[in-house]
């Protein structure tokens, strides 16, 4: 060895003592602590896989790309919901798809629920379709459909160690499910027994799982009434109420004249049913104003005033309610203003002021 490499070989081991000395030891920074029990912070994003198949991606305030649960994670959310359908056309949202989603929410340690339609396709308030292949059963053989249906996906869910901690039977069944046969207001009595079947199916598989009832209009105390005394006095079972409240929805159909007044409604709901059914409430879909009538992102002041009614709910749901909320949880928060008006992320796939508010 030459002088001048023997010169430089003492040189970087003075270098590298001196970088390990005890005065000058690197500082790394503690990795983050997530808190997944308590109060349920939580999304549906049963939208994300067919948004990433079409090449959606998200980030986070510094511009690094996150995987969207993960990133939902850091923002303070513990729980993910997920929808499922029975055979849908394009096959998003069925079995294997929710089985995707479900695996890397436990992997994360989030809290899952799953959410059953009982169709092919959307079902809300305003349609309930009957998936095609169970067109013309009697109410014995749809019975046990919705039986089956639900303890093919839990089992598989089951199979994979995943356990859902809660589990809709139904979404948005207002007025009621399965329609004509489960329609509440032709048929209560078999829309009784169609929930009762979709209940002690998960039962079955999943003592433990909570099993909700899901209606829309969270501020409607007459709805609620009505749809829960129906399944009450036809002998049907839940174990807690989930509720949609939709601010933005319930002005632009003239249910409420303020956005304030359709939170405090939904409050004073919440403490109404929790009382008289003796039962816990959980708000499963809200969602704040994020894009404009041409699909772009909305002004900041109306981005900050979601911030504001989510960050409202969040409190009086945890506050006010006499310890009977559970959980709040945004529908789609990561959908694009482009194609969903009540989302709470850019175009580009950043979160907006709104997320804030689960902070």
């Amino acid at each position: 060895m030459n002088i001048k490499n023997i010169f430089l070989s003492a040189v970087w081991a003075l270098i590298a003592l001196t970088a390990c000395s005890s005065d000058d030891k690197p500082v790394y920074p503690e990795p983050p602590v997530y808190d997944m029990s308590g109060f349920a912070k939580g999304a549906d994003v049963s939208w994300l896989t067919e948004m990433e198949k079409a090449g959606s991606k998200f980030y986070d305030s510094s511009g690094r790309e996150t995987e969207c649960m993960a990133l939902l994670r850091d923002l303070g959310m513990n729980s993910i919901r997920l929808r499922v359908w029975v055979d849908p056309e394009d096959g998003w949202c069925n079995k294997s798809d929710v089985l995707v989603k479900a695996w890397r929410a436990k992997n994360l340690g989030m809290r899952v629920m799953i959410n059953f339609h009982y169709s092919d396709t959307w079902a809300d308030p305003g349609k309930q379709y009957i998936p095609a292949a169970w067109e013309g059963l009697s109410l014995d053989e749809l019975k046990t459909a919705v039986a089956d249906h639900t303890k093919e996906v839990l089992n598989a869910l089951k199979e994979k160690d995943i356990t859902p901690e809660w589990v809709q039977v139904g979404n948005e069944t207002s007025n009621g499910f399965l329609w004509e046969m489960g329609q509440a207001d032709k048929n209560p009595a078999q829309y009784a027994a169609l929930f009762a079947a979709g209940y002690e199916a998960v039962k079955s598989v999943f003592p433990e799982t909570i099993v909700l009832v899901h209606l829309d209009s969270g501020s409607d105390n007459d709805l609620y009434n009505w749809n829960l005394d129906i399944l009450k006095n036809n002998g049907a079972k839940w174990d807690m109420i989930g509720m949609s409240l939709y601010p933005y929805w319930a002005m632009a159909y003239g249910q409420e004249t303020s956005s304030g007044k359709v939170i405090t409604d939904c409050i004073d709901n919440i403490k109404k049913v929790s009382t008289k059914y003796d039962c816990d409430v959980m708000i499963v879909e809200t969602g704040m104003e994020c894009a404009d009538d041409d699909g772009k992102l909305a002004a900041a002041t109306v981005l900050a005033e979601g911030k504001t009614l989510l960050s409202r709910i969040i409190q009086e749901c945890r506050e006010n309610t006499n310890g009977r909320c559970k959980g709040v949880f945004y529908w789609e928060p990561q959908c694009k203003p482009s194609k969903y008006r009540l989302g709470a992320f850019t175009e580009e796939g950043y979160p907006t002021v709104i997320m804030d508010a689960f902070k």
